[in-house]
């Protein structure tokens, strides 16, 4: 009775992570391809160091992202089903809300042979796409629907920005659950210690995906502004908020010198 049961158990341990090879394999080769496809004019080659950072970094995000999800649904059960489902919709909808209010005419030339139903079918097939590949792992394209190409050939920085820092705050929501209220999920381990270890390696998938645009993307000399430019800005941003504030105009500190 033992022996079967704990072969059905390494099985599905097998099973498991064959399956997060296979899908880290493919969100790999799609950043690659997302690459070629923003800069196609262009010869691109990634070296080993550049497809280690890669691999490093989709490894780590889509591992902690799915652990996650797997625990805040473990804890919640039914209850975690209308707040995934609410969280698909937003992505899946997201590409057609941007269309419709850019007022743009749907592409009719995707396909010679499609007929305007056609490419209605393919549009919205590759949503669902995109949205399943956006729930666990970031897709590095932005779909525009009003182009023929159907994706955003430039580096939208702030759009990876905005993915990243909504995915944090939901992982850390989803994690916080799981610790004060997945007590009968994982009797012998240390909620507390998990939690934290999940959050530590999302935020280190960050910091590899920060590193490979800042030193190790093949084109990273056609970026208008990359990773330190940007959190450059943001600094001098909010240390001159801080020098405005704490300086003071001149009429301001007479006026109070002569009420005293």
């Amino acid at each position: 009775m033992v022996l079967p049961g704990l072969c059905s158990g390494w099985l599905t341990v097998v099973l498991m992570v064959f399956s997060l090879i296979s899908v880290t394999y493919g969100a790999t080769l799609c950043n690659m391809l997302a690459i070629q496809i923003k800069y196609d004019d262009y010869k691109i080659r990634l070296g080993p160091l550049e497809v280690l950072c890669i691999t490093i970094w989709r490894t780590l995000e889509i591992t902690s992202r799915l652990m996650i999800l797997v625990l805040f649904s473990a804890t919640l059960k039914l209850k975690a089903v209308p707040f995934l489902i609410l969280n698909f919709l937003i992505i899946l909808f997201e590409p057609w809300v941007k269309f419709w209010r850019s007022g743009a005419q749907m592409p009719d030339n995707i396909e010679k042979n499609f007929s305007r139903v056609g490419t209605l079918v393919v549009l919205i097939s590759v949503t669902i796409l995109y949205a399943g590949i956006n729930f666990s792992c970031w897709s590095a394209l932005q779909l525009r629907l009003s182009d023929r190409d159907l994706v955003d050939k430039g580096q939208n920085w702030g759009h990876m920005g905005l993915h990243y820092s909504v995915r944090l705050v939901e992982n850390v929501i989803m994690v916080l659950v799981f610790k004060f209220f997945g007590v009968k999920i994982l009797l012998n381990y240390c909620h507390s210690f998990i939690a934290l270890q999940l959050i530590i390696v999302y935020l280190i998938s960050i910091v590899f995906m920060l590193l490979f645009f800042q030193y190790l993307h093949p084109l990273r000399s056609l970026f208008t502004h990359n990773v330190v430019d940007y959190l450059h800005c943001v600094c001098c941003h909010q240390h001159h908020q801080r020098r405005a504030e704490n300086s003071e105009p001149p009429f301001e500190a007479d006026t109070r010198q002569n009420i005293v």
